[in-house]
């Protein structure tokens, strides 16, 4: 004699957020780095390169927090940009701390590939409409957001 255990509806693995969140990132993913391959680039170098020409002299730590990415994560996606001669790093503030720096090649790169870019994030506005864009934008926003509390248990 076998006893039955009640099953209860599975839930679908697409009805789970943080799943459909990663999929449609890398969906969009996808469509950025098609668009910045004419640069020699992918949307992590792109975005990476963009960071320090904004905020020069950030330390490793500093722009892993901003990129919401692991010190680890960030350090290996440095490599080939300082291979290439893109970003160099200097001094921090302690023996510890080093500061990351575009350099020319950097800067000439991240100019070269900002239409790029621009033409990828166009097309993904018009696609949605630019109300719903801007509604995207903030809903993701407050997601991060939600994000960061801690889990009810």
């Amino acid at each position: 004699m076998s006893t039955s255990i009640p099953r209860t509806t599975p839930v679908q693995e697409t009805s789970c957020t943080c799943a459909m969140l990663r999929r449609t990132a890398r969906r969009v993913t996808q469509a950025y780095d098609a668009a910045l391959r004419p640069a020699g680039l992918r949307l992590t170098q792109y975005s990476i390169l963009a960071n320090l020409d904004r905020a020069p002299g950030l330390t490793i730590t500093a722009l892993a927090e901003r990129l919401v990415m692991d010190r680890t994560t960030l350090t290996r996606n440095l490599r080939p940009l300082e291979r290439a001669g893109w970003v160099a790093r200097g001094p921090g503030a302690d023996a510890r701390a080093r500061t990351l720096a575009l350099t020319a090649a950097g800067r000439a790169t991240v100019e070269r590939a900002r239409p790029f870019w621009q033409a990828a994030e166009r097309s993904f506005r018009a696609g949605l409409g630019p109300e719903r864009a801007g509604a995207l934008r903030d809903l993701l926003d407050e997601a991060a957001r939600a994000a960061e509390r801690p889990a009810s248990r």
